[in-house]
């Protein structure tokens, strides 16, 4: 199952439509083509610090609170997205280009997709550490997370296999479109 069907069926992508006033599609479509470089972020995450690293950053960041506060009735704030995503691309010009990108893919104007990003963000990382530390077990920090991770990431890309975003990023075809994304932006500024 992909991480955009999970968050369907928590009402996660529901909630991001009602707070930015657009339809389920168009949040269905944005989060399709975000999700990728989001879960990309994530795992270059374990690439550098471990599981243990990445389940510590997102207990920092506000662990299963990311999710509950996008659910939640009351707007949310999205600073700790903002965080979470500063802290997967490391600036503001990638979560741009994410945006854009991804914009390119749906027909989506890119605004909402930057309104969407950090959003998204705290409803994946979310979800992550809700898991993870649901999983864990005694003796284990990092509990389910290169379990459920892995298992995110093969099912996107699955999706990006029949020619998403994901692919379409992923010049180099290690099957992380970050890497590619970040050279993409750090051209950009030059």
């Amino acid at each position: 199952m992909q991480i955009t069907d999970i968050l369907a069926q928590m009402g996660g992508l529901q909630s991001i439509a009602r707070e930015l006033g657009v339809s389920e599609s168009q949040v269905q479509s944005g989060a399709a083509a975000l999700a990728p470089a989001i879960l990309g972020g994530l795992k270059k995450q374990t690439q550098s610090s471990g599981l243990d690293g990445l389940g510590g950053l997102l207990g920092q960041l506000g662990g299963g609170g990311l999710l509950d506060q996008v659910l939640s009735p009351q707007a949310t704030d999205v600073s700790q997205g903002n965080e979470v995503l500063g802290q997967i691309f490391g600036s503001k010009d990638v979560s741009r280009t994410v945006a854009q990108n991804a914009a390119t893919q749906t027909g989506l104007d890119p605004s909402l997709l930057k309104k969407m990003l950090p959003m998204l963000a705290m409803l994946v990382a979310g979800y992550i550490a809700k898991q993870g530390a649901s999983s864990a077990q005694p003796g284990q920090d990092s509990g389910g997370l290169g379990g459920l991770l892995g298992g995110l990431l093969g099912g996107q890309r699955g999706g990006a296999a029949s020619g998403g975003l994901a692919s379409m990023l992923d010049l180099n075809g290690d099957g992380n479109p970050l890497d590619d994304i970040l050279q993409m932006a750090g051209k950009a500024l030059r």
